[in-house]
């Protein structure tokens, strides 16, 4: 019988899939029911600085307490830390699988004494989900990526748990910035965070917001840099995401050499038990190419490893199909 399990950041997972943060994982319940039906890890949902500071803020705007801003502000955000908190324990005390807590921030000061409670809450490692969109003209790219550098060395200084990085895609020199974040001190990254997106209603002729599942197709961007990532900053974990939504594309960015996988929309569209067709997926292919264990078979196309690399490289049809004369 195959072994399909992986070790990422440190935490051995029973398999290489990861549930990401999301509403499927804001409960003990789900979890629960996510771990039963094979998931080797989960993300907890992410707790925001935005929700916080929007909770705190819509209150005082509707006049109700406006001669305690600062009071109620601490409050709101103590409230939703306890509860995240309480989030993490809970769930560590019903499950045997590596528990990941989630923050989303836009800088260092606000979220480091999160990160630390959320370590002291039992947390196996903490993910961080760093997003904002750089429309400053008067910076380049390095003011906006020395911001993500700040909130991992901040952050890495009060912590002792592996902490991973979810970012996008949108970099002047992708291997370059995940090579400067390992630097900092993160041991994972994962490639790729999906974000809001705006769509435009031409009935209504107002903006909407585009679908937020991902499709299976959305596999092609994260699989290229997956095994570019994987092959070229050799020392950080590479966690694939995005476009995975069954046990081929499991596959696939495994091969391409990624560490693990998360799947989100895969388990909306299809529910928890998805994770075990997957997994039967997996273990069938590994049988059939008599794959022992996942580590037989992890990278063997990476960037590195396969005898032409510029196939990662093509971005050109006419680059594609001269090639093929």
């Amino acid at each position: 019988m195959s072994n399909l399990s992986v070790s990422y950041l440190g935490l051995n997972l029973k398999t290489p899939i990861i549930v990401g943060s999301s509403g499927l994982t804001d409960s003990v319940s789900k979890v629960v029911k996510l771990a039963e039906t094979g998931a080797g890890a989960v993300v907890l949902k992410s707790l925001f600085e935005e929700q916080i500071k929007y909770e705190a803020g819509s209150m005082i705007m509707d006049g109700q307490y406006p001669e305690a801003e600062d009071y109620l502000a601490g409050y709101v955000r103590s409230h939703s830390v306890d509860n995240y908190l309480k989030l993490i324990e809970d769930t560590k005390k019903e499950v045997d699988i590596p528990v990941v807590a989630s923050v989303n921030c836009v800088s260092a000061g606000e979220w480091i004494s999160f990160a630390k409670m959320a370590e002291e809450a039992g947390a196996d490692a903490l993910e961080l989900n760093v997003f904002f969109l750089p429309v400053n003209v008067n910076h380049d790219s390095n003011h906006f990526e020395n911001i993500y550098c700040d909130i991992i060395t901040q952050v890495k200084k009060e912590t002792k748990i592996p902490v991973a990085v979810k970012i996008g895609q949108n970099f002047s020199n992708l291997p370059g910035f995940v090579n400067k974040i390992y630097q900092r001190g993160a041991q994972g990254v994962v490639l790729f965070n999906r974000f809001y997106a705006p769509d435009i209603n031409i009935e209504k002729i107002e903006f909407t917001p585009a679908n937020v599942l991902s499709s299976a197709d959305e596999i092609r961007n994260s699989l290229r840099w997956v095994g570019i990532i994987s092959s070229i900053v050799e020392k950080i974990e590479v966690c694939a995401s995005t476009g995975v939504h069954d046990g081929s594309a499991v596959i696939k960015q495994l091969l391409a050499g990624a560490t693990a996988v998360q799947v989100c929309s895969a388990l909306y569209k299809n529910g928890p038990e998805h994770i075990g067709n997957m997994l039967k997926d997996i273990e069938a292919w590994m049988d059939k190419n008599t794959f022992e264990t996942v580590k037989d078979f992890r990278g063997r196309l990476n960037y590195k490893r396969i005898k032409d690399p510029s196939v990662f490289e093509r971005s050109q049809f006419m680059k594609y199909y001269s090639d093929k004369k």
